[in-house]
């Protein structure tokens, strides 16, 4: 096996130069640092992880919490994919690599965290529905971002949720909708997205004096079969409804389903609008909102970086989610858009 002393040997330059040049490290010359790094490659070298970390105290490595909670989804998720594979390429670039995070092994999050001796550490999904399996992460001074769950003094990227909800609350009006429900995801304390979209959404109900508790309905877990019995309950207790804002178009394809199955159509009986652009929202004319996950993964590897690099980052940095209009929403007859 090739070692820093066999380049040194062969470049000229002490073991120490060598280690500079191949960690990166020092304010070596653009030319010496290269001479070393061709010269490592020549000889094929090839970096020893384990030393490497206990030298610099760095081991280069990212940790992802990424689990499915129900969803069904894995690594299919229309946000949560996106904003894994912008952030990655971005952290590649500058150097490191990810490595992903479990419970498994009667080990928590944090003790694999230590266990790995990673940098830094992106919350895209946790298997949990426990904040308080958090508090150990909250407390330590490692660099970490989230990008779906809010915690106390970690830097989290994430959707104008609000804005989200309250804009399809709006849209349902402008359509002349009077009796619009919303089926939530659960609300758990871990995903802010099902309690923010369902704010902003009854914030634009208020505005035209139209909110109604009654049309809430929350489910039990995030995918469609729960949402098919949430509507199901909701349509039962109030058939007067013309139009329905889901959380998740997991749950828009729930309520689809059991219109399917009791001969309700869509949009002429039910109206239905989702959040995420799902792969098959397209196919069956679903109006959702599409979240950028580009640049929520880009953001979060940039805010990444920076604490590593010791600098301060914000606690809160939201991006916009756009209207997808398509065929979901029927205009009331009658109703003059305004």
């Amino acid at each position: 096996m090739v070692t820093i002393y066999d380049i040194a040997e062969a470049t000229g330059y002490s073991a120490p130069t060598v280690s500079k040049a191949l960690n990166g490290l020092g304010s070596l010359s653009e030319k010496t640092r290269q001479k070393i790094l061709d010269k490592a490659t020549e000889l094929g070298y090839e970096p020893n992880i384990t030393a490497r970390t206990l030298t610099t105290k760095k081991s280069n490595l990212i940790g992802v919490i990424y689990d499915d909670t129900g969803m069904n989804k894995g690594f299919s998720h229309p946000l949560f994919s996106p904003i894994l594979t912008s952030f990655r390429d971005k952290v590649e670039a500058a150097g490191y690599d990810i490595i992903f995070l479990s419970r498994h092994f009667n080990m928590s999050y944090f003790s694999h965290a230590n266990f790995r001796c990673i940098d830094g550490m992106i919350i895209i999904n946790p298997a949990t529905n426990n904040p308080a399996d958090f508090d150990d992460f909250i407390k330590a001074k490692l660099p970490r971002v989230s990008t779906n769950s809010i915690f106390k003094d970690i830097c989290t990227v994430i959707t104008e949720n609000e804005q989200g909800g309250f804009t399809a609350g709006e849209y349902f009006i402008k359509h002349g909708h009077k009796k619009i429900a919303y089926i939530s995801a659960p609300v758990d304390g871990i995903s802010s997205a099902p309690t923010e979209r369902y704010e902003g959404f009854k914030t634009a109900l208020k505005l035209h004096n139209l909110f109604d508790e009654e049309l809430y309905e929350v489910c039990s877990s995030w995918d469609k079969q729960s949402a098919y019995e949430a509507f199901g309950r909701l349509i039962k207790r109030r058939k007067d409804i013309t139009a329905v804002f889901t959380t998740s178009d997991q749950l828009a394809f729930g309520v689809y389903d059991y219109a399917h199955d009791h001969n309700i159509r869509i949009p002429e009986d039910i109206s239905v609008i989702g959040f995420d652009d799902d792969f098959a929202s397209e196919y069956v004319g679903l109006t959702t909102f599409i979240q950028n996950s580009t640049e929520i993964g880009n953001i979060a590897a940039q805010m990444m970086l920076d604490q590593i690099d010791g600098k301060t980052v914000p606690e809160t940095i939201r991006c916009k989610a756009e209207l997808i209009e398509r065929r979901s929403v029927k205009t009331i007859k009658g109703f003059r858009l305004f």
